[in-house]
């Protein structure tokens, strides 16, 4: 059986800094746990280190355990900096305003995070913008800390380049409303709406005008280049089969996609699709079947995700076609190869 070669996503180990952080004004140690998940000091200095989503869900879930908090989340990001972001943060604090900020933040997040599944967007309209972040759905107690972080660190991160902090005017969240509901408004100073369709932050036109103090334009745009060419060389593909599979995760959500879809993504006639492919010795069918193998293997081992679930994720009609499938694939079912991972990871 081949190993998978699809990961659900990965971020910068900067993010480890705003729990430890969560953690210390708890007055938890994170000593242990940092040893636990083999995050040392050398680890968390390296410039381009990354911690893979799943285990990054693993580590908040324990952390929440520790401290017995599970809005955590939301603790989080009150403690997260901009620099924690990198490259990307640091260019977004050298803007001339918060829209362009916020712009910058969300253009280079493949900088410092990446979901194979989504990514966050900055949406403008006539009263203001959207600030929305992805997680993968249905929720539990490991991606619910995610969006926490994720949308309580980008209200503290933007606000700290504005001497007044940042007002928002309203805060969606997906999942129904957790426990602890009432820790959001006090968070976001605003209304919070649960149930919604987006994870996201709404900011007026107002806050997005607002000028930073701080911003240089030479510095700013020496800085934009360097962004810029950090990304090329992240996105940079080698192949079309590579950039095949790279837009096939998104859209297996309930669905099986069509290969005129991806034709029409790629800007190229279905035909000459199927030709380049040829040329590259592979087959569309034959790629939507290994990256769905790649990504059931990949949300078996590393999510708690009900296998009903993973099949509607992989787009399969039912959780038995899903089933027959992965036997076929794999040489076991889903509850086996579960089981000898989890055995596998408890041993390593």
């Amino acid at each position: 059986m081949k190993p998978a070669r699809v990961r659900l996503g990965d971020l910068s180990v900067g993010f480890v800094h705003c729990l430890v952080s969560a953690l210390q004004h708890k007055g938890v140690a994170a000593d242990d746990l940092l040893r636990q998940f083999r995050l040392d000091a050398t680890r968390l200095a390296l410039p381009r280190e990354r911690l893979s989503i799943p285990r990054y869900m693993r580590l908040g879930h324990s952390a929440i355990a520790l401290c017995g908090d599970p809005a955590l989340g939301l603790e989080m990001g009150r403690h997260s900096h901009i620099s924690q972001t990198g490259l990307a943060g640091i260019t977004a604090a050298q803007a001339p305003t918060l829209r362009e900020a916020a712009r910058t933040l969300i253009r280079f997040e493949p900088l410092y995070a990446h979901n194979y599944r989504g990514q966050s967007s900055f949406s403008e309209d006539a009263g203001g913008a959207w600030m929305s972040f992805y997680s993968i759905s249905p929720y539990n107690d490991f991606n619910r800390f995610v969006v926490d972080s994720v949308l309580a660190g980008w209200h503290q991160q933007l606000g700290g380049l504005l001497p007044g902090g940042l007002k928002l005017d309203k805060v969606e969240i997906e999942f129904t409303a957790p426990s602890y509901a009432e820790r959001y408004e006090q968070c976001f100073a605003c209304p919070v709406e649960f149930g919604a369709a987006h994870n996201r932050l709404r900011l007026s036109c107002a806050s997005l005008e607002q000028q930073i103090a701080q911003h240089c334009p030479s510095t700013w745009h020496q800085l934009l280049e360097l962004a810029d060419h950090e990304l090329e060389q992240l996105t940079r593909t080698r192949s079309l089969r590579e950039r095949v599979t790279h837009l096939l995760g998104p859209m297996l959500h309930g669905r099986e996609p069509e290969l005129e879809e991806v034709a029409r993504k790629l800007a190229l006639p279905s035909w000459t699709l199927r030709r380049k492919l040829a040329e590259e010795g592979t087959q569309f069918r034959t790629l939507l079947n290994e990256t769905r193998r790649d990504l059931a293997m990949a949300y078996i081992r590393d999510t708690e995700l009900s296998f009903g679930e993973i099949a509607y994720l992989l787009g399969f009609a039912s959780a038995e076609a899903f089933q027959r499938a992965f036997k076929r694939w794999s040489g076991q079912t889903p509850g086996e190869f579960r089981r000898h991972q989890r055995l596998q990871q408890a041993m390593s």
